[in-house]
């Protein structure tokens, strides 16, 4: 929060409090009882009071394992069961029609009828000391299988991929509620005040949502992400008109903020500091974004590394971009690929074309990402996450009752697969284990909310604690429901 430790009387200037009403007070005082709640709730607000700056290590609850995050989502939801989830019992029935007792009771996106079950389509074997299991769509990623540490048996709540994919950034089906990122640099601010301390890369296009994955939602807006891009300005509208100098911006800017905060001194509405907060932030960025989304100074080493020898596969320079910022101080570091929706319904999204494009085009960067921050010595301390937004059926998808001419599987939320890598996490592990035909959880599910708890636990956050007063309630990120933290997948 742009001002939440400092209270009213602090912020109002004597004139002002003389014509402040009680419909004024009420209206206004957010920021002083906001600040007072924080207090009693165990959440300091000192680094929302200074948005972007280093954080005093008094915002956390647990000593924390990772710093930072790195959060990779396939837009889309590949298959679990073509990449990490291997099921013998799918082989052996591949193309039989599935039993009744796994189709009553449930609800599809698209199947009617019953389906035949889909084996997996491509070749697994097991990888590393721990033995986790890859199919061959990966091959660079498994060479990392004992540094990785997946759950199987994820759960959403949510279907259709619109829903879903806000459930996994926001713990909400809904727009207007704060992604991930945002809770996370609301509550232990960055460690670059000249660079924003939650941003985005995007390959592949836009997510059907937009910006609301990486919305604020009623936090201060200085905490929504800031979209950063592989080419031109880093930023949208960064540098300055050819006809303005810094001097001039910088004149402009002290200008405006003086009528800001008349303004606020008025009126006492937060979004009015916010504002000189992201003004300050976009001027103090022209000088360091360029510089570290700049890759033209990167080894030919690392870019072979990451698969840049061409500079044409934006997921690899996004790969190597959010290394890049990670070294910076930014606190939360969003990837999102587009182009996972492996249904059967165009050759372009069949499971056996699209999917082995999109696979060649993430595996070798992913690994190259965590090669690269291990070496660094930045691994121990940086989270990384894969995700998509659910998982798929092990039933052949059909539309109708009719089976589908290309292959592909129905959505399905019940069980899909994540995996982290680093920041405190138990590494060549896995928690969780699917039916005999990958359907649904055998053993230890893990609902969402409770993947966000253990996010945040890692990152030294109490989920219970870091809450914020809205529409009547104590808002979190893991929601009103109880959120357990997975403990043995942390280290």
């Amino acid at each position: 929060m742009a001002s939440s430790s400092i209270s009213l009387h602090q912020k109002l200037s004597h004139d002002a409090l003389q014509h402040t009403t009680r419909r004024h007070f009420l209206r206004d005082c957010g920021a002083g009882l906001g600040a007072m709640w924080l207090a009693t709730n165990g959440t300091s607000a000192s680094a929302s009071a200074n948005p972007g700056l280093v954080s005093t290590g008094q915002l956390t609850h647990f000593t924390p394992r990772a710093k930072r995050v790195i959060f990779l989502h396939m837009i889309g939801a590949p298959s679990q069961l073509e990449l990490f989830d291997y099921k013998p019992e799918l082989v052996k029935y591949d193309g039989k029609d599935c039993p009744q007792h796994y189709l009553e009771g449930q609800r599809f996106a698209f199947i009617q009828g019953t389906p035949q079950l889909l084996g997996p389509q491509f070749p697994f074997a097991q990888h590393g000391e721990c033995g986790a299991w890859f199919s061959d769509r990966l091959p660079n990623l498994a060479k990392q299988a004992d540094k990785l540490c997946f759950i199987k048996t994820l759960q959403s709540d949510q279907f259709n991929h619109g829903p879903a994919q806000l459930m996994v950034h926001s713990g909400n089906a809904r727009m207007g509620y704060p992604s991930i990122g945002s809770w996370v640099t609301w509550g232990l601010g960055s460690d670059n005040e000249n660079l924003p301390g939650f941003v985005v890369l995007l390959s592949g296009g836009m997510p059907r949502n937009g910006k609301s994955l990486w919305s604020n939602g009623f936090l201060p807006s200085i905490y929504q992400g800031v979209q950063c891009r592989t080419s031109g300005d880093p930023i949208l509208n960064l540098s300055n008109p050819t006809d303005v100098s810094r001097a001039t911006r910088r004149g402009m800017l002290d200008a405006l903020a003086d009528l800001n905060r008349k303004n606020y001194e008025e009126f006492g509405d937060e979004e009015t500091m916010t504002r000189i907060s992201q003004y300050e932030m976009a001027f103090r960025m022209q000088m360091t974004a360029p510089e570290v989304t700049n890759l033209d100074d990167e080894p030919a080493h690392v870019k072979e590394l990451y698969g840049l020898s061409d500079g044409k596969n934006d997921f690899a320079k996004n790969c190597l971009l959010a290394r890049r910022l990670a070294e910076s101080g930014v606190r939360y570091i969003q990837l999102y690929d587009m182009g996972w929706d492996a249904h059967g319904a165009a050759k372009t999204e069949a499971l056996n074309f699209g999917f082995i494009d999109k696979c060649r085009q993430v595996d070798q960067p992913i690994s190259a990402l965590l090669t690269d921050l291990d070496q660094r010595g930045m691994l121990e301390d940086t989270l990384v996450v894969w995700t998509g937004e659910f998982g798929r059926t092990p039933m052949r998808e059909n539309r109708g009752g009719v089976k589908m001419a290309l292959i592909g599987r129905d959505h399905n939320p019940a069980a899909f697969t994540v995996w982290m890598a680093g920041g405190g996490t138990k590494p060549g592990f896995t928690y969780g284990e699917t039916d005999e035909f990958g359907f649904q959880p055998a053993v230890d599910p893990v609902h969402l909310r409770d993947f966000h708890a253990t996010l945040l636990r890692l990152l030294g956050v109490d989920s219970r604690k870091l809450s914020y007063p809205f529409q009547g309630l104590n808002q979190k990120l893991t929601g009103v429901k109880p959120a357990r933290v997975i403990d043995q997948v942390i280290a």
